[in-house]
């Protein structure tokens, strides 16, 4: 594997160069997404904030989370523990990444439940991208031991390994981009059955936004079942620790975002039923 890549007498991380890369695509996917949903056009700046923000925040709270699940390393090095470039867990990364996503669509005044639609396949083809960071540096994120012509081995990782293992990191990758794809179709889907209303967005978007009339929060509820599923799946092949219950907190978190999903759907449907009934006795005379 390649930890590091050395250019001259600069040292540059291969994980880092792949999160800027999940960032980068992320942006575009997001700026897409928000320009066909008409929440803000382009060129407006909406994307980059809702990129860059949510993503530092993700990092950090993807550090303090490890930090929080490994106390005793924290006591005897904090210094070490807390500026290493290693060290990340994806829940607390999810965990504060989302709270500044909804934390900017409040201070932008769009629907929580539309921009998190928005922001659902980019996050999921962004997490693909990182998780190639993983299989470069040979960070300790890869799987069990196995016989099949795929496996792998990383001698020169972080972590190293001889041993032939799960490439799990590449099955995330593929997972992540199918997902990814899957949320986009629905996300077409959604705009072209419920079609578009206008919404004030604020005058700082420089743009008109607009929510799609269907169902806001399908997209993202699908994201959060999707991904908690795939994790908890392929956590069956990796070599984290087991601890509640015989799972790891991996697969706790991913049980977590299931149910998450499984409420945001319920939330949908909960708002489209009421829409539809107010919509319903307008064009009922009877009924007023």
């Amino acid at each position: 594997m390649i930890p590091f890549l050395h250019l001259w007498r600069l040292t540059i991380p291969t994980f880092g160069l792949m999160v800027a890369a999940a960032m980068l695509v992320s942006f575009y996917v997001l700026r897409t997404d928000l320009a066909r949903r008409g929440i803000a056009k382009k060129d407006s700046g909406v994307a980059e904030a809702f990129v860059a923000i949510p993503c530092f925040a993700g990092i950090i709270g993807a550090k303090l989370y490890h930090l929080l699940q490994t106390p005793r390393d924290l006591i005897a090095s904090p210094r070490s523990e807390i500026f290493s470039q290693y060290g990340f867990a994806w829940f607390g990364g999810l965990l504060a990444g989302v709270g500044a996503f909804m934390w900017l669509a409040n201070r932008h005044k769009i629907p929580l439940l539309t921009m998190l639609d928005a922001g659902s396949p980019a996050a999921a083809v962004g997490y693909g991208i990182g998780r190639i960071g993983c299989l470069l540096s040979g960070d300790g994120d890869y799987g069990t031991a196995t016989s099949l012509p795929w496996g792998m081995s990383f001698p020169n990782g972080i972590v190293p390994t001889s041993d032939r293992v799960h490439p799990t990191p590449i099955y995330e990758f593929l997972i992540a981009c199918f997902i990814a794809v899957i949320l986009w179709k629905l996300g077409s889907w959604e705009s072209v059955a419920g079609g578009k209303t206008a919404t004030a967005a604020g005058a700082a978007l420089g743009s008109c936004a607009s929510s799609a009339s269907g169902r806001p929060g399908l997209v993202f509820g699908t994201y959060l079942v999707l991904t908690g599923i795939a994790r908890f799946l392929v956590e069956f092949i990796r070599i984290n620790p087991r601890s509640f219950l015989g799972m790891t907190n991996a697969q706790v978190a991913s049980l977590l975002s299931i149910a998450a999903g499984i409420f945001v759907f319920w939330v949908a449907a909960h708002r489209a039923a009421v829409a539809d009934n107010r919509g319903f006795k307008k064009k009922s005379p009877t009924l007023q």
